[in-house]
């Protein structure tokens, strides 16, 4: 097994495996949740990732009514009977647990459903055991047919032997102790006075505590009490032998082992959900090996933790430096939690993740020291370090806290530096801590290992626990101690003491402080300027807004007063259409309707705009050579047009179409002329409004039957089909129209109706 448990209590798991047990909802489930182990298998990682995806955006994994009946089932498989009450807690279980898997089938986006697949069929347990028993456990009357006859004699008896009772309950006045019947020893009595015990025949059941009272059965119900107490004994033995045929029936039913299993892991997957919701965890995803990317990363159990960036790649190992209680302890936990957590297939708490599976996790963290083992902290490091060593590779993360503490500095130093050395040729991947000043100069010069620090806020002596990378974190003790009021006279010693290299490491990480403080002010103003011309960019879209609304509005005004013109000129039709009633005044009255019909509308349309730059709007005919046809253009959205290719609508942009100039037929949608021969059988009406084209096909009918012209062609279009359908439900009322087909192919097809004419 991999991920030793030492590393996994250094790195506080235990906390995350406790919270997790916290949100589950059944003692099965926090099981789970208290022994949940990492694992290196990828395949299981991703499945069980995608199971709490589904849980939060999926199935709604609600446990409610399931309860852990482990015990039970072994008790039932032992041949014990169980309770009632015991009985219909297994039911209940049982009937919630198929209740979960219909909802999960209904609602899971899949994953889901690989896993309630194995919650078994338990219906006949479920219907007989609540066919049998009530709510509160007890066997029903109608649980077997020989039951339902006893208890309907022993009801009856109870009344008879009680009205039997009541009678000599008033012939024994005189010696009862109560007036009242009673049941001793589950037999029906009554109270009489010690003293007159033998003035009742029958037998003495019971004796009160104080001795005055004895409790009699008057022998003339002896029989009755008798026959009671034999149906009470076949009730026992029938309600028994049901409660074993229902226990044997749990007994006997292998699946509900299985059941009860996947319901733990159901409930572990939801406890998950709910650690994500709850602690605003994310999605890892799969990186490649010995590659880590977490940003935004904080440590899940630091409430206010501060967000940082971690990064492993091309650079194998970090090396933080920095003051003391600095947050370095907690960067390095940060990411060897994310890596535990991902290989437990939870979410991590990173607002974007790219994590690889690592074989196992090397930990060297804290103080190590073992009094019983005669062991000094630095012994310990180094027992520690040794296994580090021997296993660290490509697919390890190594995670070691101060790196060649507690010995001698130099020393420690360069034992530092030649571990480093070592586990960089090995390939390994981590994290490293340390104050050792030469490994942050070793850091400078050895390709694959990156300097990082901790921020530190020198003005407020205190820690901004923000990682910076590229840069070596400075120690600020002389720099804390002259504010801290230490005499100037020591300061100065510890500089002269400290000596003009470890001088000059110090000015050179101020100088990239300084150079660092310099560039972030630069991107600060590079920032507000950006976040200033998005604003005036805002600004100009909403006047621009306002404008496209302005011309909206006016155009909504002309349309308006273009429809009442509209409709007075219909008005003027219908008076003509009236005049053209009268044979000599026909050919006039027709062609002045021509004339009133054009004219109307052209009123009514509003002007179209003109078109700027490309000429491709809705109705023109474009070539889209990446399907090797042509369509109309239906719609344009902005650089995206929808165009009709035959019976299928297709998105493409405007640079993947070529516009096709057709050239225009002069069609009238009337009539030229008063003579047959100048009669214009065809009208086209693509394009057009249906109120427009209908009210164009019903003057065109008009004119035509007057004129004794027939057929006419009415050019609709293809389209959606919706004007075509619109037309030939209007001619369908038409008096006029004989019979109306669709063009032959050659001729429009589908686009064109040809309607006949009663002449």
């Amino acid at each position: 097994m991999t991920f030793h448990s030492h590393a996994l209590d250094t790195l506080d798991f235990q906390r995350v495996r406790a919270a997790l047990a916290e949100r589950a909802a059944t003692t099965m489930g926090r099981e789970r949740a208290k022994i949940i182990h990492p694992t290196a298998d990828a395949a299981r990682i991703e499945r069980e990732l995608a199971e709490v995806e589904d849980a939060l955006f999926g199935a709604n994994l609600n446990l409610g009514g399931i309860t852990d009946v482990r015990h039970l089932y072994e008790r039932a498989f032992d041949g014990k009977v169980l309770a009632g009450s015991e009985l219909l807690e297994v039911a209940y279980t049982l009937d919630a647990a198929m209740t979960l898997r219909r909802s999960i089938f209904g609602n899971s986006r899949g994953p889901l459903r690989d896993v309630a697949i194995d919650i078994g069929e338990h219906s006949a347990i479920v219907r007989r055991t609540l066919e049998s028993l009530d709510r509160d456990g007890a066997v029903r009357d109608d649980a077997s047919p020989k039951l339902r006859q006893i208890r309907r004699r022993l009801n009856p008896l109870r009344g008879e032997i009680r009205e039997k009772l009541s009678g000599l309950l008033e012939r024994f006045a005189d010696v009862l102790q109560e007036n009242l019947v009673t049941i001793r020893r589950d037999r029906y009595v009554i109270p009489i006075k010690a003293s007159s015990v033998n003035s009742v025949a029958g037998i003495i059941v019971d004796q009160s505590a104080t001795g005055q009272t004895y409790f009699v059965e008057p022998a003339a119900i002896t029989p009755l009490n008798n026959e009671l107490a034999r149906l009470q004994l076949e009730e026992e033995a029938e309600v028994r032998r049901i409660l074993l045929e229902l226990s044997g029936m749990i007994a006997s039913d292998a699946s509900i082992l299985v059941t009860l299993s996947t319901l733990a892991a159901l409930d572990l997957i939801a406890a998950k959900a709910r650690l994500a919701r709850d602690w605003r965890l994310n999605k890892p995803e799969r990186a490649e090996s010995g590659c880590f990317d977490l940003r935004e990363a904080r440590h899940p159990l630091i409430e206010n933790a501060v967000p940082n960036d971690l990064q492993l790649g091309e650079t194998q190992m970090l090396l933080i430096t920095g003051p003391n209680m600095g947050g370095k302890t907690a960067t390095l936990k940060t990411l060897g939690l994310a890596t535990v957590m991902h290989q437990c297939g939870m979410y991590v708490s990173a607002a974007r993740a790219k994590l690889p599976v690592v074989r196992d996790l090397l930990v060297d963290i804290g103080d190590e020291q073992s009094i019983e083992a005669s062991l000094s902290t630095f012994a310990a490091h180094l027992k520690n370090l040794r296994h580090v060593l021997e296993q660290a590779d490509r697919d390890t993360l190594v995670l070691i806290d101060e790196l060649g503490s507690g010995t001698d500095p130099a020393e420690g130093a360069a034992l530092a530096r030649a571990m480093l050395e070592q586990l960089l040729a090995q390939d390994a991947r981590g994290i490293v801590t340390s104050h050792l000043a030469p490994l942050k100069l070793f850091a400078l010069e050895t390709s694959g290992l990156r300097n990082a620090s901790m921020g530190f806020d020198l003005e407020r002596l205190a820690p901004t626990y923000q990682l910076q990378v590229g840069q070596p974190g400075r120690s600020f003790a002389l720099a804390i101690a002259r504010r801290m009021g230490l005499p100037e006279s020591i300061t100065v010693r510890a500089d002269e003491v400290l000596g003009p290299e470890g001088g000059q490491l110090e000015r050179l990480l101020e100088e990239l402080e300084r150079e660092r403080g310099e560039l972030r002010r630069e991107l600060d103003t590079a920032t507000n300027a950006r976040r200033k011309a998005e604003a005036e960019l805002a600004k100009v879209k909403d006047e621009r807004a306002d404008l496209q609304a302005r011309q909206d509005e006016i155009l909504a005004e002309a349309q308006k007063r273009a429809e009442v013109v509209y409709a007075e000129a219909l008005d003027q039709v219908r008076t003509l259409r009236a005049r053209a009633k009268e044979d000599s005044a026909r050919p006039r009255v027709m062609e002045e309707l021509r004339q009133l019909r054009r004219s109307a509308q052209a009123e009514a349309r509003p002007p179209a705009p003109e078109p700027k730059g490309d000429p491709i709007r809705p109705g023109s005919t474009v070539d889209v050579p990446a399907y090797g046809s042509s369509g109309q253009v239906l719609e344009v959205r902005g650089d995206e047009l929808v165009v009709q290719l035959g019976v299928m609508k297709i998105n493409v942009r405007r640079r993947d179409v070529r516009l096709r100039q057709e050239e225009k037929v002069k069609v009238a949608s009337g009539f030229n002329g008063m003579a047959p021969k100048t009669f214009e059988r065809e009208l086209q009406l693509r394009g057009s409004h249906v109120e427009e084209a209908i009210e164009e096909l019903r003057d065109a009918i008009a004119e035509a039957s007057a004129l004794r012209e027939t057929p006419l062609r009415v050019v609709h279009g293809k389209g959606q089909g919706v004007l075509r359908r619109l037309i030939r439900d209007y001619l369908k009322t038409d008096k006029r129209v004989a019979s109306f087909h669709d063009a032959e192919p050659y001729q429009g097809g589908h686009g064109v109706t040809v309607v006949n004419l009663k002449v």
